[in-house]
């Protein structure tokens, strides 16, 4: 077991200071007391382990708003026992008013801070947000131009194919033209050389009654 007794000055009083103390000894084996000096300082006195203690020190003497420890003077003694808990000792009544409602300035101080930090946090996640929405909207628009351009390539292939029909087309009716045009003119050849074949028979005839011998 340990024993210090610190002497904390600064802004100290009406503060909330000793309810600070009193807080950071909750859930430890540590006894003793806190209370105001007419000086305007603050006395802690406490025992208990080693650690705690020095845990405790490191938690007390701090400049947190409005709370601001500007010296800090520890004497280390043996302890006594006298102590069965932890405690505030207050003063007179008209001090401890005031003090009471300077703590409650310090809570109010504190919930505004953490809803001035809670309304930031919301503005910046608003933010987020409508980053993520012009992302998202941004990633509508080029889907949509893809889109588009795809239809267009539809468009132009059906267009492609279109005009490969009509070639498929005349180049059938081409065909069609070329087969007639051979048959047409198989038979006019045919029909010549029946008439060739015709004559020529004709003329051999008459040779040969004209006792010309072919």
């Amino acid at each position: 077991m340990k024993r210090f007794v610190a002497i904390a000055d600064g802004r100290v009083h009406e503060v909330g200071y000793r309810e600070h103390v009193f807080e950071e000894t909750f859930g430890m084996d540590i006894s003793g007391y806190v209370k105001n000096l007419d000086t305007g300082e603050v006395e802690i006195v406490a025992e208990g382990q080693e650690n705690d203690l020095l845990d405790l020190i490191k938690k007390i003497n701090i400049i947190q708003r409005p709370i601001a420890v500007q010296s800090f003077h520890i004497n280390w003694e043996e302890p006594t026992g006298a102590f069965s808990r932890f405690e505030i000792i207050r003063g007179d009544i008209q001090d401890e008013t005031f003090e009471r409602m300077d703590y409650a300035g310090k809570v109010l101080h504190s919930i505004d801070r953490k809803m001035d930090q809670s309304v930031n946090l919301q503005t910046v996640a608003l933010d987020k947000m409508d980053q993520s929405l012009n992302l998202h909207n941004m990633t509508l628009d080029k889907m949509d131009q893809s889109l588009n351009l795809h239809n267009m390539t539809l468009e132009k292939q059906d267009r492609m194919l279109d005009k490969q029909d009509q070639m498929l087309e005349i180049g059938r009716e081409t065909k069609e033209e070329i087969v007639g045009l051979r048959k047409d003119t198989g038979r006019y050849l045919e029909d010549e050389f029946r008439e060739i074949k015709k004559k020529l028979s004709s003329i051999e005839d008459a040779l040969v009654r004209a006792g010309i011998q072919v």
